[in-house]
């Protein structure tokens, strides 16, 4: 079979069932932006990237997004024609519908059914706008939440079916198209991703940590920033650090700003916390972004692993902590909520309560036997709901259904 992917930076989340299919015998190819991997084997088109969102003073309010989309659909769309006229037709097209990529498939390929990646549907009420208490969105704000799924809308009406990762993501998608959309994750490899009692990890100043040494925190996040609960996450260490001195945090992540606003004044929201916050130096660490193989070591010899979001689409992050045996102490926000049950496979805490964070920190690193059976649930939870293999027997089976003829299987 043919399956073609459609994603603007690479594989994304379609990596493991790409490479599935291309190594049973598949034939698989990418139509993408950029391109984060190779896969062999695989077939990559790709496009002309498109210039961020215009400022047209000729062109309606709010409308600077959606025409950034509707310019990425046209490019995909051309980029499917010409594949068209080359006779490589695909049997499936999966993609990401967020970005536009996906709107104008059927004006190109009427015929070829369609799977769409259904990660985030942008609402003013109910998920992260008009969450923190000083985000309360304005008229204009509702207004250029709607106009941002027009991209949505409009492939959700040419897709056959869809996918999202978990049941609260799906919740967001209007009524109608729910019924079309099943809760499949991508997957977590829990054969890499497992306890390592060895474990350890070698930072840039030749020090050398492992779980019998100081008791570590991991927070972990794309960009450390309001979003992922940063500031409550830094704000709970500060008070931790009075009473664990020999307690060391480690927040993974980059200085910029993936989602919200950045710090009043500019820069990043790290350097901006840090002039408010009594906290010493040697208690925290801060490499960066790391290589994936260094933050499953991290998760190896993490005494707690720190998830704070809004609520916002999952992080990988916190399964493959939870995989790794980490005790997981989230916010109780969705859609954390969905896969951690309070004291039996983890801990909730409420969002902006860094008293009742760091008071749970504090008991992971006082107590650290009471929550063995904790992280052992926690590890088994991701191999029930999140195994990778058994992820990507549900996509290959959605993906022969919807096309009418088997894939080749390994």
């Amino acid at each position: 079979m043919h399956v073609a992917f459609v994603h603007r930076r690479g594989f994304g989340q379609f990596a493991a069932l790409a490479a599935r299919l291309a190594k049973a015998g598949n034939e698989v190819s990418l139509i993408t932006e950029t391109i984060d991997q190779k896969i062999p084997s695989v077939l990559v088109f790709r496009h002309r990237a498109e210039s961020g969102p215009r400022a047209d003073p000729h062109m309606a309010r709010h409308m600077g997004i959606p025409d950034h989309h509707a310019r990425i659909g046209h490019r995909v769309a051309e980029t499917l024609d010409a594949m068209a006229r080359q006779g490589l037709v695909p049997d499936i097209v999966v993609g990401h519908i967020g970005w536009g990529s996906m709107m104008f498939l059927k004006d190109v390929l009427p015929r070829v059914p369609a799977l769409g990646y259904c990660e985030f549907f942008y609402r003013s009420e109910g998920a992260d706008i008009g969450f923190s208490p000083d985000d309360q969105p304005d008229l204009e704000t509702r207004k250029r939440l709607r106009l941002r799924n027009i991209a949505q809308l409009l492939s959700l009406e040419a897709i056959e079916a869809g996918i999202s990762p978990t049941q609260w993501q799906r919740s967001l998608y209007p009524a109608d198209a729910q019924g079309r959309i099943s809760v499949c994750h991508e997957g977590i490899d829990t054969l890499q991703f497992r306890p390592d009692q060895t474990a350890s990890v070698r930072l840039s100043d030749g020090r050398v940590l492992s779980a019998g040494g100081s008791p570590i925190v991991t927070f972990v996040a794309r960009d450390l920033e309001p979003y992922r609960g940063f500031p409550q996450a830094l704000e709970a260490a500060a008070k931790v650090v009075r009473q664990h001195p020999d307690a060391l945090f480690i927040f993974v992540g980059g200085n910029g700003t993936s989602y919200g606003v950045p710090p009043p004044g500019g820069g990043g929201w790290k350097d901006h916390l840090l002039k408010s916050l009594d906290i010493p130096p040697e208690n925290v660490l801060f490499p960066g972004v790391v290589p994936h193989a260094v933050l499953r070591q991290l998760f190896q010899i993490s005494a707690a692993h720190l998830y704070l979001t809004y609520p916002f689409v999952l992080s990988w992050s916190m399964l493959e902590a939870m995989a790794c045996g980490a005790l997981l102490i989230g916010s109780d926000t969705a859609p954390v909520q969905e896969v951690i049950c309070p004291g039996q496979n983890g801990l909730l805490v409420p969002f902006f309560d860094t008293d009742a964070l760091a008071e749970a920190i504090l008991g992971a690193l006082k107590n650290p036997e009471r929550y063995l059976d904790m992280r052992a649930a926690g590890r088994r939870t991701v191999e029930r709901d999140f195994r990778l293999t058994d992820c990507l027997v549900r996509q290959q089976d959605i993906l022969e259904q919807m096309a009418g003829k088997p894939l080749a299987r390994q």
